[in-house]
């Protein structure tokens, strides 16, 4: 009970401070390169031979939108680029997907809201695997629940499934998510099938941002303008909801979500408070609130996270936030002020 007041108390007063005055600003290690038209999300790809070679890839949505990929200094890899994508929102990333018996590869599946489709491509050769699209939301009536935003991969930990959960523009005040399992048949060919709809909505505004913990095995989605909602990402475990939290910690929009994973399940929740320009941290084991930081973005919608060192520059890991300019701003994670 105690626990629970202290925790009131804070929120209230984290509240009342953050109405009054905004917190000091923390200045970006590098701001990337720009895009053509409207930055959105990342997705950090650790090289597992030499991580100061990682990909930042970043959506960039509109009609003639793309997937950049950017280095460590955040300049494009035009070779690694995806163009031509019919505005991209959401994008994530996983390692070890089968492609066969022998054969491994790392992904990113991102939406393609023009088609009502995702999309996925090997990493880091930037090969399609999806035959030009698995379409989403296909049994819906209504046309204005078919546009896909934000999407998010689980890699289950007891059979290396690899599920992808897709969000949407606007959808029902339940099963607002399906959960699609991403899967190579005996002849190699990836194909998606739905296998759940779950999610509760609030009706206030939209859902985009999605993110998987998968060692701990939950879902977390931003249900804009109400609270921060977390399920079980396993279908088997139910789609019953574990809990809403952290509505009034925003000012208004919950947007991007990242994860930083420690050892033994410890870590951060981080989120974007995008009209307030800066970012609430929770735990990651309790989901109480543990502090907010100004890393001086504009509008942020996406966000990513890495606790491993990459470089000199990012030896704590590596947060990178969109920034409403047509960029993305890259942070040493030392700088967010929080502890392993």
């Amino acid at each position: 009970m105690k626990n629970v007041l202290w925790f009131t108390l804070c929120a209230f007063l984290f509240i009342t401070s953050c109405k009054s005055k905004k917190l000091p600003a923390i200045a970006p290690d590098i701001i990337t390169e720009k895009t053509l038209n409207d930055t959105d999300d990342p997705a950090i790809w650790i090289n597992p031979s030499d991580p100061s070679k990682s990909i930042v890839f970043g959506t960039d949505k509109e009609t003639n939108g793309a997937i950049y990929a950017f280095d460590l200094e955040g300049k494009i890899i035009e070779e690694k680029t995806i163009r031509n994508i019919e505005r991209p929102n959401n994008i994530d990333l996983a390692y070890g997907f089968a492609l066969n018996d022998s054969t491994t590869t790392d992904v990113i599946v991102f939406t393609e809201r023009e088609k009502n489709q995702i999309r996925m491509f090997s990493v880091p050769d930037m090969k399609p695997l999806d035959q030009g699209g698995f379409k989403v939301f296909q049994d819906e009536t209504n046309l204005e629940f078919t546009f896909p935003m934000g999407v998010s991969l689980y890699m289950s930990p007891t059979d290396n499934k690899l599920f992808a959960i897709v969000g949407r523009k606007s959808g029902p005040e339940n099963g607002y998510l399906y959960q699609y399992n991403l899967a190579a048949d005996s002849s190699g060919v990836v194909r998606s099938e739905l296998v759940r709809k779950f999610g509760k909505f609030s009706g206030k505004k939209e859902i985009e941002a999605i993110a998987v913990d998968h060692e701990l095995g939950f879902v977390y989605y931003s249900d804009e303008q109400h609270c921060v909602r977390k399920y079980y990402a396993e279908p088997s475990m139910g789609d019953e909801e574990i809990s809403c939290f952290g509505g009034d910690l925003f000012l208004e929009d919950i947007e991007g979500i990242a994860i930083a994973r420690y050892k033994v399940g410890t870590g951060y929740v981080i989120i974007s408070d995008q009209q307030r320009g800066q970012f609430n941290i929770f735990s990651r084991t309790t989901n109480e609130f543990v502090k907010a930081v100004n890393l001086s973005t504009l509008e942020t919608d996406g966000c990513d996270v890495v606790t491993v060192p990459l470089n000199s520059t990012f030896k704590n890991g590596l947060f990178v936030a969109m920034n409403d300019k047509k960029d993305f701003y890259f942070y040493d994670l030392a700088k967010l002020g929080i502890e392993k």
